[in-house]
Parts: structure tokens; sequence; C-alpha cells
């Protein structure tokens, strides 16, 4: 299941953080699960990191919105 741009969009940014903490720990899962030879699909390190650049850009672009608010008003 990847994660919808406009799921992540309608986040706060605290819980887009706590989500971002949350890949970023399935990930590591996902590469010791590898390492050992017990994970079944692979490509699902792929859907993590694709996961958590889609959270990042998220947090970013909301940054650069508030930082133009700021500077308009």
């Amino acid at each position: 299941m990847s994660l919808d741009i406009k799921e992540l969009r309608n986040m706060t940014v605290g819980e887009l953080a706590e989500k971002e903490k949350q890949l970023v720990q399935e990930l590591f899962n996902l590469r010791f699960q590898f390492g050992t030879g017990r994970l079944e699909n692979p490509m699902q390190i792929r859907k993590t990191k694709r996961d958590i650049a889609r959270v990042k850009t998220v947090l970013q672009q909301g940054q650069g919105i508030d930082q133009t608010e700021g500077a308009k008003g």
C-alpha cells in the first residue's frame, strides 16, 4: 500500500513527522530482513523509500508555503 499524496497533504506537520519516523523504522527493519535473507518481497524496500520521499516533499512544500505567507502578510 503506497501513500496517497492527497492523504499526506491533509496531515499536520506533526503527523507527517511521525509518519516519516515510522517509515524510517520500517525501512531499517526491511533492510535487516533483507540482509538476513528473510525478506519475501525486496520491492518493499523501494516502496518504503519512495513513501519517505513523498512525506519529505510534502513537509518541504508546507514549509515553503508558511514562509511565503509570512513574507506577504
